[in-house]
């Protein structure tokens, strides 16, 4: 690798502007902040600009970066507008996220900037996302992450790196060694503080770099672009610098002593720069004062802008939660000739229909290639489609689920299989905290046209470590899309539906169901997935359920039935958002409810779904609501006990039976 700095005039020039600009801009931020013109958390970026100035100068503009909580600098260096990046601070609407992404969540589109994270190594997953999604489609970017030195104590930094290394994925994965995560010095908690050969243990370049000097870090960046560029795979650079601030505003600095942070500011990159240029001629002070007044000039027009920028409306709350031009709903078309199948087979059907379909659609998972999956869904595909398409992860669901997440951003249709509901806690950290507020706090810049299937629910003795039913997790997040396919026709239909979502769906398949035999039209197609179906039209009261316990509150209504008692069943389908037209209309005709939920009973979707009856319908209500849930008890082993803790047919009789006076 021989790319080197191009140290012409106008170049040291660009080099010593962008960093006095990152140094001022946080100069003013910390006494706004003073003020309490910025509120909340704010991480400075001082004593590091060397990094984010000489990174951005080898990078071209189609390339993406993602970025830390401390991302002002590496914004500023990208080119953002000190108006655009200090109105953010304020919180304005004309913010780079409008406002909504404040300090730690800095976004531009126009500057192919993919957010700061405000989660230790969050945005390492996603930046293989993004580099997967370019490559897939065939797309010259490279995408830069940066990060701390605490971020290699986290998983998602391991994960991460070998995902990266395991597919020859370009990312540059950039390590800012400030020596202190948060007040955590780095060898009092790192075992082996030798962070360039971990890196390169996954089998990629790594070097470090003095990170306070702008050149060496500039002519290394150089290098590994250059390097990348021609053969696209993963480089990790660390940059070896100080931050000269407190972690944050709130951070009284007790782990430290003045005198080192003292030694350090002496040696820090502007101070550096600037010397080595003045005494070896190759600038002016009067230059160098000139870019001071320039970058003055900057701030207080910035500071003007953020002061009479306006605050975005209340009435504009729930703007960018999701999308605000979803796609209609399908057509429905007349159904033809009726072929019996399992659920499984058409889950399968439906993801070769997809791919077929599109080919920015791919599924991603453990055990999906060769396996098949671990219910045999993707039985066959691998054959069908090759491994590109058919790509098997490592157990590495926080990893692979963040790639997802970034290979959505830039316009890829992933399907991710998580293999059981209880693995998807691994990879909460993404969903909740990327998948579901990236849309929100880039301010509509960013979606994440997602779909993520696992299998949930108990009934196979799979003991409690693989038995949870916790579609109310996933319920209770604003900015996803919830749904529980219950028939053939369903889990036929509703994937295809939610690849065309424009915003993450999370779709739970019942591990009973899979099995399970039905009906279902040979030219099926897609399915809405906004509203509940009546499975069961009744009259004296209305049985609420989803997934796998449809079928038991079906076989609950017939023995009911038989008794004289005439039940409604709505199976709902989707659970966010849920479909109160259709619960309300129900319960206002029957006038009394139960709701079927294999959730534990305490904080339930069951409850939720309670409590909205009991808000809007309660006047027509001639008994209380019931809820029919699993007994709060970690899911048995054995079968007769297994059996006791769920839902079962008896439980709903006598609970509707009370409901209607013939208990």
């Amino acid at each position: 690798m021989t790319a080197k700095a191009k140290l012409t005039h106008t170049h040291i020039c660009d080099l010593l502007r962008g960093m006095i600009r990152i140094r001022r801009f946080e100069e003013k931020c910390y006494e706004l902040y003073t003020q309490e013109k910025i509120r909340g958390f704010l991480h400075l970026y001082d004593g590091e600009e060397a990094v984010a100035v000489g990174i951005a100068s080898a990078l071209d503009e189609r390339d993406r970066v993602v970025s830390t909580y401390r991302e002002h600098g590496h914004a500023l260096a990208r080119g953002m507008s000190m108006e655009s990046a200090l109105t953010e601070l304020y919180g304005k609407a004309t913010g780079c996220a409008g406002g909504r992404g404040g300090s730690m969540h800095f976004f531009s589109a126009e500057a192919n900037l993919y957010g700061g994270n405000a989660i230790v190594g969050g945005g390492l997953p996603l930046a293989v996302g993004l580099a997967l999604g370019d490559k897939m489609q065939a797309q010259d970017r490279i995408t830069a992450c940066f990060f701390g030195d605490g971020a290699l104590a986290e998983g998602e930094f391991h994960e991460s790196m070998n995902l990266a290394a395991l597919w020859s994925l370009p990312v540059l994965f950039v390590l800012e060694n400030n020596l202190y995560a948060m007040g955590t010095g780095v060898a009092r908690v790192q075992a082996n503080t030798d962070f360039v050969t971990r890196a390169a243990s996954y089998g990629m370049h790594a070097e470090s770099v003095d990170g306070n000097d702008v050149v060496a870090v500039e002519a290394a960046a150089r290098r590994c672009v250059e390097a990348m560029r021609a053969d696209p795979r993963p480089y990790f650079l660390e940059c070896r610098t100080y931050r000269t601030r407190p972690h944050s505003m709130f951070d009284a600095e007790k782990y430290r002593d003045k005198a080192e942070v003292a030694e350090w500011r002496k040696k820090g990159p502007i101070i550096r720069f600037q010397a080595w240029l003045l005494e070896n001629g190759l600038i002016r002070q009067q230059e160098i004062d000139d870019i001071e007044s320039e970058v003055e000039t900057q701030l207080k027009n910035a500071k003007s802008a953020s002061e009479q920028a306006p605050w975005e409306p209340v009435e504009q709350l729930t703007r960018h939660v999701v999308t605000d031009t979803r796609p209609p709903p399908p057509e429905p078309i007349p159904p033809g000739k009726p072929v019996e199948t399992t659920y499984r087979e058409a889950c399968r059907a439906a993801i070769t229909d997809a791919m077929l379909r599109d080919e920015r659609v791919f599924l991603m998972g453990e055990d999906v290639g060769a396996y098949g999956g671990c219910y045999g869904v993707s039985k066959g595909l691998l054959a069908d489609f090759g491994p590109e398409r058919i790509r098997d992860t490592p157990l590495s669901e926080s990893g692979f689920t963040g790639a997802g997440i970034g290979a959505a951003m830039v316009g890829m249709h992933p399907i991710v299989e998580i293999m059981t509901v209880n693995f998807s806690l691994l990879a909460l950290d993404q969903i909740l905290n990327t998948a579901a507020t990236v849309r929100h706090m880039s301010g509509g810049q960013f979606g994440v046209p997602l779909v993520i299937r696992m299998a949930t629910g108990a009934g196979r003795q799979l003991a409690a470590q693989h038995s949870h039913s916790l579609e109310n997790y996933y319920a209770h997040i604003p900015g996803l899309r919830v749904v529980a396919p219950a028939t053939v026709e369903d889990a036929r239909g509703m994937l295809w539906t939610a690849l065309q979502e424009p915003d993450p769906v999370i779709i739970f398949e019942h591990v009973m169901l899979y099995n399970r035999t039905g009906l279902l039209a040979e030219n099926a197609g897609a399915v809405d997935i906004d509203r509940a179906a009546i499975r069961r039209p009744g009259r004296d009261l209305t049985l609420i359920t989803y997934g796998g316990s449809l079928w038991k509150t079906l076989e609950a209504a017939e023995v009911l039935a038989s008794e004289g008692i005439d039940a409604e069943v709505i199976d709902l389908r989707t659970l966010r958002p849920l479909d109160d037209e259709t619960i309300m209309a129900s319960v206002a005709r029957t006038r009394r409810a139960i709701i079927i939920d294999e959730g534990w009973r305490t904080g339930s979707l069951a409850g939720e779904i309670s409590a909205r009856i009991m808000e809007n319908a309660f006047w027509s209500l001639d008994a209380p609501v019931g809820r029919v849930c699993s007994v709060e008890v970690p899911v048995p082993y054995p079968k007769h006990l297994e059996d006791a803790a769920l839902p079962q047919v008896p439980g709903i009789v006598a609970a509707a039976k009370a409901a209607v006076g013939k208990a």
